[in-house]
């Protein structure tokens, strides 16, 4: 062996470690070479153990989506290492995803060396780190981050790793990026003790006494209160608090682009689901008071939205959306307050000062049970393939009675059958359904190596269109699920491209060129085989179904293959909208 000795590289991982980190998902470059030092020398003196697993990830998308959902699914924030500017841009999209999904996680990208004359160990040895030398590396994230840092020297690495971690999970959570200098990175230092305590996430915000008297007697007084939320599931813990507020007063509760399983689905006070609508919705149009949780786009103005006298009360742990430079929802009150916190205290109003009135309450009781009856009705409806040919609809409740009881993670990215899925997928169990929360494609593919590794025990299954699949690096997503054990069944929404653009075209040219000729640039013709895409990166199994007869058969048979170990993806042919 050679010297073995302590650097900068062998605190940061430490700092990892005391801090709960158990994953680096990493795509490693010439930046790292204190970092693979540090964990050779680990290895070598049996310290392996003592640091954080690194999950070799040959796309940066990966790695930033297996970090994201890995958060998602346990609450603790993980680590990714990029190189340099070249990965840190790779993760552009993923980025997005996790600052507009709320998701802590820490991203460290070394920095090209900045001596060239051997001045300092680590310095210049290569010809790319002149080509990679950018005016503000740091400047590439900084919209999509909450905090950025650069580590300037070991002596205080672990207080900038800690200081990172509760900035990344105080809410509303997010990522943070810190970047290091070669010659900083193998910079020798004394080794210190552990630096486990002092940084702690700030605790949940809590209403006023005041806005909490009002916002309980507005919604007691109401006529047709209603309760509209996207992503207050993303603490599963915080679905009864609203279960029990919902029940004391018979307020439905509308999920709007849920990011999560915000309410039961099978609940009679479930009014449903908006998504791409283009038309007004009647629950949001007849309520007079309506209480926004936790939701960045509530409704779209331009085609659906409250009366114009509603009283609308707005709680978010982000009120101010101070990153969206156009935002606007005409609220009586704003409140930056944890939504759990905040239903508990609205409820416990309502209790002790008994405003919930029995002969209003069971009225909208019934008449949300009888609501709920005629769209679950609606709904079995419409689970039914059309002249042969398979639909959204059909394939979610396929999926659905596939994994009837399985203790199933079940993650969507299928953008626009959002709404047929969240409609027939018909989630009950907080934490059960996961999306990224963002603006950008290629999440799910190394979203399911991470939920798969923060619950092992559990079947991860994807819901993605081909579109996403695409953009998902599926060769690099598949082999990290074959090398690491982590197996899920992939399940391809194929309407034969992305369909999104053309349902904007058509709501902004309904009467239009596009429109009268079918003229969209948005097909993947001659389509791609997505299966075998699959099985040449290391996928157990791959079908591609167009039967609607077929398809049940196909989805067991996957299942199996990922109960026994290996990754399935079955390509369902859809209807295309």
């Amino acid at each position: 062996m050679t010297e073995r000795y302590y650097t900068t590289s062998t605190a940061f991982l430490e700092a990892l470690a005391e801090a709960g980190v158990k994953y680096i998902f990493a795509n490693l470059g010439s930046d790292h070479t204190g970092l693979i030092e540090a964990l050779a020398q680990a290895k070598a003196a049996g310290r392996e153990g003592e640091l954080p697993a690194v999950i070799v990830c040959p796309h940066e998308t990966v790695a930033l989506s297996a970090a994201h959902a890995y958060a998602m699914v346990t609450g603790e924030p993980q680590a990714v290492v990029v190189h340099v500017d070249s990965g840190t841009q790779n993760i552009g999209g993923m980025v997005n995803n996790a600052m507009r999904g709320r998701v802590p996680v820490l991203i460290f990208a070394g920095t090209v060396p900045y001596t060239q004359q051997g001045e300092l160990p680590g310095g210049r040895t290569e010809f790319i780190q002149w080509i990679q030398d950018v005016r503000d590396q740091r400047g590439i994230l900084r919209n999509y981050v909450k905090y950025d840092n650069e580590i300037r020297t070991g002596r205080n690495v672990k207080q900038l790793v800690r200081r990172a971690l509760q900035i990344a999970r105080s809410e509303p959570a997010g990522p943070v990026y810190l970047t290091g200098a070669r010659e900083v990175m193998e910079e020798r230092i004394e080794a210190g003790p552990a630096d486990p305590g002092g940084y702690s996430p700030v605790e949940p915000m809590a209403l006023t006494e005041e806005l909490t008297a009002e916002i309980a007697t507005a919604l007691a007084g109401a006529r047709h209160p209603l309760i509209v939320t996207s992503y207050l599931g993303r603490d599963p813990s915080a679905v009864p608090s609203l279960i029990a507020l919902a029940e004391l007063l018979a307020i439905g509760v509308v999920e709007a682009m849920a990011y999560h399983v915000n309410f039961p689905d099978d609940h009679p006070l479930h009014a449903g689901f908006q998504y791409h609508s283009v038309g007004q919705n009647p629950v949001l149009a007849e309520a007079d008071v309506v209480l926004v949780l936790d939701s960045d786009v509530p409704w779209i103005p331009a085609v659906n939205k409250p009366a114009p006298d509603a009283a609308i009360y707005y709680v978010d742990i982000d009120p101010l959306k101070s990153q969206m430079l156009l935002w606007d929802v005409p609220a009586r009150r704003f409140a930056a307050a944890n939504s759990k916190v905040a239903v508990e205290q609205i409820a416990r109003f309502v209790q002790d000062n008994d405003l919930a009135d029995p002969g209003p309450v069971a009225r909208r009781r019934a008449e949300a049970a009888a609501r709920h009856e005629r769209e679950l009705a609606q709904r079995e409806a419409a689970e039914q393939p059309r002249d042969g040919v398979i639909t959204a609809e059909y394939l979610t409740a396929c999926v659905r009675r596939l994994l009837d009881g399985e203790d199933a993670i079940v993650l969507t990215e299928v953008v626009t059958s959002s709404k047929a899925v969240a409609e027939h997928l018909r989630p009950v169990r907080p934490g059960s359904v996961l999306h990224h929360g963002g603006g950008a494609l290629g999440w799910s593919g190394g979203a399911v190596v991470g939920a798969k590794l923060a619950a092992p025990e559990r079947t991860v299954v994807s819901l993605v269109g081909d579109g996403s699949f695409l953009f998902s690096v599926p060769s690099s997503a598949l082999w990290v699920q074959r090398k690491y054990g982590v197996p899920a069944l992939t399940v391809v929404y194929d309407n034969g491209g992305w369909q999104g653009p053309k349902f904007s075209t058509l709501t902004v040219h309904p009467s239009g060129a596009a429109a009268a000729t079918g003229e969209f640039p948005v097909w993947l013709d001659p389509g791609v085989d997505l299966p075998a895409v699959s099985l040449a990166a290391g996928a157990g199994f791959g079908a591609t179904v167009s039967d609607p007869e077929e398809l049940p058969q196909v989805l067991k048979d996957a299942l199996a293959v990922v109960q026994g170990g290996r990754s399935a993806v079955v390509s369902v042919r859809i209807a295309r909208a």
